[in-house]
């Protein structure tokens, strides 16, 4: 197994950034199996999805329309309640299949990470498990 770092700064509190490109230059030319893509903040997520502009748009909408901005608890700690459950429905993690380095992704597919609580920098770890 292989683990690289990459890191990617934000400049807004919701934002949806498509860090496909990132992930690929990270990925050994020969590798064959899988590759997990886990970030290491509780306030961020990361999905597999389209990264079409007005659908990525939509994307921050809905979530910004699910999940209210206040009357949270955890607020009173460090007003950021909203960030957490938003990151918590999407989850920190997304792993793909990988073959002679490339990632097996679907004609549409991206790797999106989304910020809950930017602007902000954030690490995520790329591990490639070869088989």
């Amino acid at each position: 197994m292989t683990t690289e770092t990459i890191t990617v700064s934000t400049d807004q509190r919701l934002a949806v950034i498509d860090i496909t490109g990132q992930v690929t230059q990270v990925i050994p030319e020969d590798a064959d199996g899988t590759v997990t893509i886990f970030s290491e903040h509780t306030t961020t997520g990361v999905t597999i999805n389209e990264s079409e502009g007005r659908l990525l748009n939509d994307f921050e909408t809905a979530l910004s329309e699910l999940i209210s901005d206040t009357g949270w608890a955890h607020d009173e700690i460090d007003d950021n309640a909203d960030s957490h459950v938003r990151s918590m429905l999407l989850g920190p993690s997304e792993t793909v299949p990988v073959s002679n380095g490339d990632l097996q992704l679907g004609t549409w597919q991206s790797i999106l990470l989304i910020e809950c609580d930017g602007p902000r920098s954030r690490t995520i770890q790329i591990a490639t498990l070869s088989v």
